[in-house]
């Protein structure tokens, strides 16, 4: 091997090296900011129902369920607000500080951020409300009806006037060959 190509090679193995070692120090770093996304369940019992696969104490989460009905309990004297949290299993407390979001209520799904202060203790730093995803906000009901009336789709399914036309027409000509 020649000393140019010799050359060229420990270049590029170098670069490739400092990229490995970028990159493993890259995930390194990242790998406490990882929320994880659990269950109640998987909570309590792991995921699969592996016990090793549990979040640890101190762990920064997230969890989905339903808010248990009865269960929410609010600080008269301030924004802290406590509630049960459930999938098909066990409950876990969630304790949020903050203003909940407006779709929030007993029997709603939510997904709530936070770290793990016991096994069935969450202490939620933001808490999300789920809603139904065929929702559609009323002002953007009101424009999507306002653009796509021109355009000829008559609702928000997508079925045009053409479309329908085109349906007529071969129901007709269904009723005529009979």
């Amino acid at each position: 091997m020649n000393p140019r190509r010799k050359s060229r090679l420990s270049i590029v193995v170098f670069v490739l090296l400092g990229v490995a070692v970028a990159a493993a120090l890259m995930l390194y770093a990242l790998r406490q900011n990882i929320d994880l996304f659990y269950t109640p369940s998987e909570v309590i019992q792991g995921k699969n129902d592996d016990p090793s696969t549990r979040p640890e104490v101190g762990q920064r989460i997230r969890i989905g369920g339903m808010v248990v009905e009865g269960s929410v309990v609010r600080d008269p004297n301030g924004l802290k607000v406590r509630f049960n949290l459930n999938d098909i299993g066990p409950e876990i407390t969630v304790e949020y500080d903050g203003i909940l979001p407006d779709l929030f209520r007993e029997g709603q799904g939510i997904v709530a951020q936070g770290v793990l202060k016991t096994p069935t203790v969450l202490e939620a730093s933001e808490v999300l409300a789920k809603h139904d995803e065929n929702y559609v906000p009323p002002d953007l009901s009101e424009k999507l009806q306002q653009v796509h009336k021109p355009m000829g789709v008559s609702d928000l399914r997508g079925e045009s006037e053409r479309d329908r036309q085109e349906k007529a027409l071969s129901s007709d000509k269904s009723e005529d060959i009979k």
